[in-house]
């Protein structure tokens, strides 16, 4: 399970890092769903299979799928839509400083020191359908119920905005 956990984590972090790197929103999309690929191998390494499933699905499926639509509909010009080089004056000073202090933060966990407590007992059915489930509708019900809305009410403001322009 070692060698699931660091070919995950690799994946992951090059697929975040292709997230901001793009320039075109299609191909940072496409960067997310690899980052969700390797999040999903990193479930596996938890021995937590039907998490796993659930982000390939959910995440990488139907979420991405509803991004898509909703990059489709912002650019329904004819010319390419590119991000700027740069919106904000030191914004990518201040990205290397933060990836900098992260990664030495991830370098003492590492070397062994623990910053964190971590659990040594997981629940026996940690990772299970039914844990899942349990924990998603009954204990977290509202915010599940909020996240569906506001996707809901993201689509349709893009909608709005989109009808807007071809008025």
């Amino acid at each position: 399970m070692t060698a699931v956990l660091w070919i995950g984590g690799i994946i992951a972090i090059l697929g975040a890092i292709g997230v901001v790197a793009f320039r075109t929103p299609v191909h940072s999309v496409l960067s997310l769903v690899v980052n969700f690929l390797g999040l999903a191998a990193l479930f596996l390494s938890l021995n937590a299979e039907f998490l796993a499933i659930v982000q390939i699905i959910i995440y990488a499926g139907a979420i991405m799928i509803l991004f898509l639509f909703v990059i489709a509909l912002l650019t329904v010009r004819k010319d390419p839509m590119e991000r700027p080089k740069e919106r904000l004056e030191g914004q990518r000073q201040l990205g290397f400083a933060t990836a900098v202090v992260v990664g030495a933060l991830l370098f003492v966990v590492v070397l062994g020191g623990q910053l964190f407590p971590v659990a040594d007992d997981l629940p026996e059915d940690f990772g299970t359908a039914a844990s899942f489930g349990r924990e998603l509708l009954i204990t977290h019900v509202f915010p599940f119920e909020l996240a569906a809305f506001v996707l809901m009410a993201a689509v349709i403001g893009v909608v709005v905005l989109v009808g807007r322009k071809q008025l």
